[in-house]
Formats: C-alpha cells, structure tokens, sequence
C-alpha cells in the first residue's frame, strides 16, 4: 500500500520532531519533509509532491494563510492541513477560504490529527470538532440572512417595487408621482412603507437593495 506522504510546515523543531515519531510509526503515512519557513514549504511542495501539507499559520518568515493559495497553485492535487494552536473562527474562515481542505488544532489529541489526515487525504473536509459548532452556527445565520432577504422582498407590493426601482434610478418624488400617475403624497407614503418594511433609512442603502435584488435592469442602472 502506497503510504500517504506529508510535507511538516511549522516553525517549532520540537513540534516536528514529535509529529515524526507519530505519523512515521503508522503503516500508511509518513514525513517525506519538513521547515519552518513558508517560502521552503513552496519549494518543497514543488518538489517532493507530498499528498498531504500539515500547515501551521505561524511560520518564520510569514503568516501561513499568506503561503496558503501559493500552495495550493503549486501542488493543486495537494492537501492542506491547518494544524494551528489558533481556535478563532475567522482564522478558520480565511483558511479554507483560502483553499485549506481542513483545521485541527495543536491541542487536539494523537488519534484525531491523524484522523484528519486519512479524511483530507480522502477527499474529505475536515474540521477540529471544538469548531464544528460555531461554522454550523455561522453557516445557518448566513442561511437564515439570505431568507429573509428573500422574504424581505416578497413583503413589497408591485407598487412598492415600482418605487423602490425609480429611486433607485435617482427620480425625484415630483417624477416618481408623475411617472406612475399618482400624488407626491401617495409616493412618499410608499417610501415610508418601503423603509419600514426593509428597515433602512437611507437612500444609499435602497439603492444597494435594489441593485442586489436586480430591480434595476443593466441599461437603466448606467443610465441612473
């Protein structure tokens, strides 16, 4: 059975010596390199093609997300481990946003970072469970985010549509009124609602809603 090789990028000697003794005693995985500098983890990825970096995001010379997509550009079929002493979600974010294909943390035990390394290796995602919970969090929020966007603009009359759309476009309420054959009162009770109903008061931030729920075809938007 070919054995899974691992390229170390961390800056802690002893660190790497400890992860040597670990994935070197198991049958299907060993170390075929290791530095502590981010621009010898490039070289070294070129070079030695390893199926799996274990990634720290304090190095010598650089913050590993800044080595991160370098990685991934020179070795695509490789995978990165982040093994970090980092808990922040948004380091974790940034990570795999940045191509990482999974994040353990250094305080982890034995058995879990090796089994990291078997999932990313697999094709897998794989993310320390103390984290697990605030990216399902995170996750759902963003979800629950674009829904009520969405519902946000289920909540506008046809009407309200209408207006919205030529505010948009930088029509006055004179023109807005004559535009849709109705009183300067009636819009600017519409724009009242519309406000209300999307919770902004300003016109800029309308304008930004508008343009996000495509409201605005391309030829009135360069025209406005």
């Amino acid at each position: 059975m070919e054995k899974i090789s691992i390229l170390v990028v961390d800056d802690h000697a002893i660190l790497r010596s400890g992860l040597k003794m670990l994935v070197n005693s198991q049958d299907d995985m060993e170390i075929v390199g290791e530095t502590g500098r981010g621009k010898e983890a490039a070289t070294m990825a070129s070079e030695l093609n390893p199926r799996v970096i274990l990634l720290d995001l304090s190095l010598d010379d650089m913050n590993g997300l800044e080595i991160l997509s370098e990685l991934k550009s020179l070795a695509p079929e490789t995978k990165v481990l982040i093994l970090t002493m980092h808990d922040d979600e948004g380091y974790l974010h940034t990570a795999l946003e940045s191509g990482g294909d999974g994040y353990i943390l250094k305080k982890a035990a034995d058995i879990e970072l090796l089994t990291a390394i078997r999932a990313v290796h697999r094709n897998e995602i794989f993310l320390d469970p103390s984290l697990t919970k605030a990216v399902l969090k995170s996750l759902y929020n963003g979800y629950r985010k674009e829904q009520n966007d969405n519902d946000s603009k289920e909540l506008l009359s046809n009407r309200e549509n209408e207006v919205l759309k030529l505010v948009a476009l930088g029509y006055t309420n004179k023109q807005i009124a004559d535009k849709l054959v109705v009183s300067i009162k009636t819009v600017e009770s519409h724009k009242a609602r519309i406000r209300e109903k999307l919770n902004m008061n300003y016109r800029s931030d309308l304008v930004k809603y508008a343009i996000k729920k495509g409201l605005l075809n391309e030829e009135e938007s360069k025209s406005g």
